[in-house]
């Protein structure tokens, strides 16, 4: 098996979440800089369209997103789940339901989501926009029991009528469902978050420490850029977990989930599932798709062995 630093590949995961400014070290290899711009593109934080209509829908997906009233005993939010004050996440294996049942899967972050491909570990929503209605009615989390139920609920309130009226100014009734999910989605393009990772993408070679950048070189390196990379470092394309092995036997997990299979009941699809954004990575524990790992070490850990067949340890 090939082994490899864990410390730097630890260093430069986290470096990816850090939104803040640090020591720099002007002596970080550039020749580091220029092939990790083969692998990486910078990500950009959305800029106001300026459009009044457009703003007034995110301006009513965001409110929208915080409405406890969209479960059924009004227990919880879009932000319930998906924390905005601790980077998208709940920081739970999974989570709580309306009626405090839990789910199955871990939690996503909603920070960068809408520049994934695709949503949900299944990939089974194209966009936030069709995402965003799905939990509403889904029995396990928000737990309302139509899309009619959730209409006339909000169809109640002055300011949502105002708002949507505002936001979709053509519909001769612009209070309905798909609206709804769409002024959510519209809210959740807004969420997007840049890092150091990104100014040195831009060619700021000293926006990385120089143990920053030999972790970089490692990440390179050992192959993790082969799902990882891009603007998100995942997100852009589903594979199999376990190509080397049982990935249940490393995460002890309780249940056996086979992924992408779950949807499309195809045995070809077996535990296949998106790959996951690094992105805010370090503040969006616990890891894997059911949230069995805690730790983001032991995850890298056990990645290196289901997916390269490298064993990862400290030095």
């Amino acid at each position: 098996m090939r082994f490899l630093n864990f410390t730097l590949m630890l260093s430069l995961i986290m470096l990816i979440v850090s939104c803040g400014d640090t020591q720099t070290d002007n002596t970080i290899n550039k020749e580091i800089l220029a092939k990790a711009q083969t692998y990486f593109k910078a990500i950009q934080s959305p800029i106001s369209s300026g459009n009044e209509i457009e703003n007034a829908k995110v301006k009513l997906g965001k409110i929208l997103y915080f409405d406890k009233q969209l479960s059924k005993d009004g227990n919880i939010s879009c932000n319930s789940c998906h924390n905005l004050n601790t980077f998208g996440v709940d920081n739970l294996a999974t989570s709580p339901g309306d009626d405090g049942r839990f789910g199955t899967r871990n939690s996503p972050t909603v920070f960068n989501a809408a520049l994934h491909t695709s949503q949900f570990w299944d990939g089974r929503a194209e966009d936030v926009e069709e995402q965003a209605g799905m939990p509403v009615t889904n029995p396990i989390e928000m737990a309302m029991p139509d899309e009619d139920f959730v209409i006339a609920r909000i169809s109640k309130s002055q300011l949502y009528g105002q708002l949507f009226a505002a936001s979709y100014p053509e519909d001769e009734s612009p209070i309905n469902y798909k609206n709804l999910s769409n002024a959510i989605g519209a809210f959740e393009r807004t969420l997007i978050t840049e890092s150091r990772f990104d100014k040195y993408l831009n060619g700021d070679a000293t926006a990385l420490t120089a143990e920053e950048a030999d972790g970089l070189k490692s990440f390179i390196s050992s192959g993790c850029v082969a799902c990882h990379k891009n603007s998100l470092l995942g997100g852009d394309m589903f594979w199999k977990f376990g190509l080397f092995g049982n990935y249940w036997e490393h995460t002890k997990s309780e249940l056996i989930d086979k992924g992408k299979a779950e949807v499309t009941n195809k045995d070809s699809d077996s535990y296949i599932f998106k790959v996951p954004s690094l992105r805010n990575i370090e503040k969006t524990g616990p890891y894997i798709h059911d949230g069995s790992v805690s730790d983001l070490g032991e995850t890298i850990r056990i990645m290196g062995i289901t997916q390269m067949n490298h064993k990862i340890e400290k030095e």
